[in-house]
């Protein structure tokens, strides 16, 4: 199968080259890795040039035209680019376990290629210097890894770099959703879940480094302690997602959906628009949560309450 390994770079020459390393030493080998840069400002663009320069199976798809599109244009361009059976999303800091494509490939050749899939790992958070710090992230922040579009409507467990999809569920991502997108790898996870297949498999292939340039980095327990001692910044981080997360599923509805799905979406996304009787029956029935029992406490509350909620601006 062919697979393409997309990476797109933003000011990333601190690690850039390890994480190249890592997919270079997969036991897979049959990969081409697909680089497009951001508008690094650093010496990021000097190295993706000795790399390919270095290696055949590595090319810069932007040189000579640099522009800023931020993270999901980015990829999404990455995606388009050329066609794969798989693509595997990589990010620019983290280091890859040598089996981890293997791995992944050997999972998704279980299913058909003409129906929508994608296969997601664990990983390890490390420190800089790759040091362990959670032997599982999935464990650490949301206990269980989800499968399902209920699921994936409130919360996401699938990370970017982990992610490998096939070209049916590369096809769902046109590009021109109209409603903002969260994040690629959760707007996908959404994707499979509703037209085809979320696949989990419960092994680190990744090495996930925190330090202080994450886009978005694992939850750690002084971020949570911060937000915890300015209660009203957390109300406002919970609603802010709720909402995003609402207006990210509006785009499931401009797609051919089944009619069941279809139901638990429409569902979903109108729930602070109709009275509390009818928010507490929608909870109830279409079973909307969180995967920590804490969380769904707050997220239940805050829905049927309607405690800080600013409304739709």
């Amino acid at each position: 199968m062919k697979v393409n390994i997309l990476l797109s770079t933003y000011n990333g020459e601190q690690y850039l080259k390890e994480q190249v390393k890592s997919i270079q030493d997969q036991t897979y080998q049959d990969w081409q890795l697909l680089i497009r840069d951001d508008g690094s400002s650093d010496g990021t663009v000097e190295i993706i040039q000795e790399l390919v320069a270095q290696d055949e199976r590595i090319r810069f798809i932007n040189q000579g035209a640099i522009e800023n599109l931020g993270v999901i244009k980015s990829f999404h361009a990455l995606l388009k680019y050329e066609k794969a059976d798989l693509y595997c999303f990589s990010d620019q800091d983290d280091v890859w376990l040598p089996d981890k494509i293997a791995l992944q490939v050997a999972e998704a050749e279980k299913y058909p290629q003409e129906e929508p899939l994608l296969v997601y790992t664990d990983l390890k958070v490390v420190d800089e210097n790759l040091n362990v710090q959670h032997e599982s992230m999935i464990r650490t922040q949301s206990d269980h890894a989800n499968t399902e579009l209920i699921q994936e409507l409130t919360e996401n467990t699938v990370t970017g770099g982990v992610a490998m999809i096939n070209h049916a569920l590369a096809d769902l991502w046109t590009g021109q959703e109209k409603h903002a997108l969260l994040m690629h790898d959760w707007y996908l996870a959404l994707l499979a879940t509703s037209f085809g297949k979320l696949i989990y498999i419960d092994q680190p292939t990744e090495l996930y480094r925190q330090h202080s340039s994450n886009v978005l980095g694992a939850r750690t327990l002084r971020k949570r302690v911060k937000n915890w001692v300015r209660p009203h910044i957390l109300f406002a981080k919970y609603w802010n997602l709720i909402e995003s997360s609402q207006e990210q599923a509006k785009n499931l509805l401009d797609l051919p959906v089944s009619p069941q799905n279809k139901e638990i979406i429409e569902n979903f996304v109108t729930i602070m628009d109709v009275p509390l009787r009818e928010r507490l029956r929608r909870i109830r029935q279409y079973g909307y949560r969180k995967n920590r029992a804490f969380h769904t406490f707050v997220f239940t509350s805050l829905i049927l309450t309607k405690f800080a909620y600013r409304g739709k601006k």
